[in-house]
């Protein structure tokens, strides 16, 4: 015999009250993306008929170097939203999740790291 209440039975469940913060994120970084995409793939078209100097010369602009850390910073923000999502939809061990979670989160962050550093040091000339 079971004395629980049905409210009893299912607090704790449901929602955590993150999936909406979750979602709208993943939009919008999805929406700064396309623009910074397409300036970040015009660049590369362009810097093809560049030597390698000029291209150095060009990222030294402010304007292009933020572009480029908004697009980085976009960029891979976006793929561990993602890759959360997909991890939490076809992982079922709890702790499988949450350390697959935890990889991707600190991959992202690392890749982020780097290639911010690396425009970062084009940027100031060392």
């Amino acid at each position: 015999m079971n004395l629980q209440s049905p409210i009893a039975k299912v607090r704790g469940l449901g929602s955590a009250k993150q999936g909406t913060h979750h979602w709208w994120y993943q939009r919008l970084t999805a929406v700064a993306l396309v623009p910074l995409t397409l300036w970040v793939m015009s660049s590369i078209i362009n810097a093809t008929s560049m030597g390698y100097s000029d291209v150095q010369t060009w990222l030294t602009s402010p304007l292009n170097a933020a572009l480029f850390l908004a697009f980085i910073s976009a960029l891979f923000f976006h793929a561990q939203l993602g890759m959360q999502v997909v991890i939490e939809d076809y992982i079922e061990s709890e702790w499988q999740k949450i350390g697959c979670i935890m990889l991707v989160k600190f991959l992202a962050v690392i890749a982020g790291l780097a290639s911010a550093l690396a425009i970062l040091k084009v940027y100031i000339g060392i």
